[in-house]
């Protein structure tokens, strides 16, 4: 601004002396009109109005590069952020890791899409080197694919999904372990960060053809018989003529059932290991001293419009059941009805416990657990069960149900029913 006026003050002086001039008449005009303390001020003032135009020109260029270079690698993350692989997706995930790589730390803030932000590549999510993607050739006859959906969280990926591969693997040293995630969006992320490199479920039967393999079990880590499950099916009887058996054991929850009221016994187990584990969390010694100190829990699932959505309902049967009074189940998703966040809310509060823990009923504590529940986004559960007002206190336990190990013995056992051992 202080400049501005320098140069207006001086575009004043030369217009006065050009007029005082101008009034002098005869040879003595042109002679003054010429005169080097005149040319000097108008020399001062153009010289100033071109630079002021330069620097304006120089940073609207700049501003012009980083978000172009920034637009850039969101594109190339978008590009990426698909569940379809193709013959180019392996380059794609390498161009798009070096174009963020490339970037400043200033024009990576600036990176936005459809799917991307500055976290796709920029969130540290723990060590990946830690994990194993469980892609090795020499399977041998026997092969147990353990298929997930996945996660991009590394630390809540080892712990996890990479700890009821462990368990199966220690309970069945005869078969080879390997593993295959269904979210390509996910294998992708990955391996654009990370340079790990996890097979999808095609890229895993043809392996399994490819060694030689003659009996294929697998088993499924998603929580229930939902649409991942039945995608799986899908995909698995395009291959099952290429072994000489394929079998498929149980998800987590085992059956799905009719209605809110059927339960069963890996219902049963779930909620009590899930349970168990959050009280421990929470410095509990039993449900009682939670009920005692006005303390509920809720575990939050994703949430469905499949027809499995009816196994949110039966595990709050199941915890009351149980005599987990203070438990109740919530989802992401909203649905069944009775489970999206307001309506938990206003039962906790009606049933008066004035302390709450939220806890992932999650196979994986990843995007979900992070964000969506603990995130400080006024729409995670975290930020609504605090603005309701209804609560001295919301804490959160991100964890995912893999690391439990009752949880992962429920997996052991579902795989010992089609192996038969």
């Amino acid at each position: 601004m202080k400049r501005k006026k320098v140069v207006s003050l001086l575009c004043a002086a030369a217009v006065a002396c050009t007029l005082f001039a101008g009034c002098g008449g005869g040879t003595n005009s042109g002679s003054n009109s010429n005169s080097p303390s005149t040319s000097a001020v108008s020399d001062s003032a153009d010289d100033s109005s071109v630079g002021d135009s330069s620097v304006n020109d120089s940073s609207a260029d700049d501003t012009v590069s980083d978000q172009e270079a920034a637009d850039n690698v969101a594109a190339l993350i978008d590009a990426i952020y698909v569940q379809q692989r193709t013959d180019e997706t392996d380059t794609q995930c390498e161009e798009a890791k070096a174009a963020w790589d490339a970037l400043t730390d200033a024009q990576k803030e600036l990176v936005e899409g459809e799917n991307a932000d500055p976290d796709y590549f920029g969130r540290d999510t723990g060590d990946a080197s830690k994990d194993d993607p469980l892609n090795g050739d020499e399977i041998g006859e026997n092969e147990l694919l353990v298929v997930s959906f996945g996660t991009s969280f590394n630390d809540s990926r080892v712990e996890d999904i990479k700890g009821i591969e462990d368990a199966l693997q220690a309970a069945y040293p005869d078969w080879s372990v390997r593993r295959a995630f269904t979210a390509q969006i996910i294998i992708n992320h990955v391996q654009a960060r990370d340079g790990e490199k996890i097979d999808n479920m095609d890229q895993a039967l043809e392996r399994a053809v490819a060694n030689g393999v003659k009996n294929l079990v697998i088993q499924p880590t998603h929580l229930m018989h939902g649409a991942e499950y039945d995608e799986l099916v899908e995909a698995v009887e395009q291959y099952k003529d290429q072994f000489e058996s394929v079998q498929i054991a149980e998800p987590l929850l085992g059956e799905v059932g009719s209605d809110a009221t059927v339960i069963n016994e890996d219902k049963a187990a779930v909620a009590e290991a899930v349970t168990a584990a959050a009280l421990a969390d929470a410095g509990y010694d039993s449900i009682d001293a939670a009920k005692a100190d006005g303390t509920a829990f809720v575990f939050l699932g994703h949430g469905t419009a499949h027809t499995a959505k009816v196994s949110y309902s039966q595990m709050q049967t199941q915890m009351t059941t149980l005599g987990y009074d203070n438990v109740f189940i919530g989802t992401v998703e909203g649905e069944p009805e009775e489970t999206a966040c307001e309506a938990v809310i206003d039962s906790i509060a009606q049933a008066g416990y004035t302390k709450v823990v939220l806890r992932p009923l999650m196979v994986v504590a990843g995007d979900h657990a992070n964000n969506d529940m603990a995130g400080e986004d006024e729409d995670s559960w975290l930020s609504m069960f605090e603005a309701s007002g209804n609560f001295e206190s919301v804490d959160t336990q991100i964890a995912g149900l893999g690391q439990i190990s009752a949880i992962q013995e429920i997996y052991v056992a579902h795989t010992a029913a089609v192996i038969g051992e």
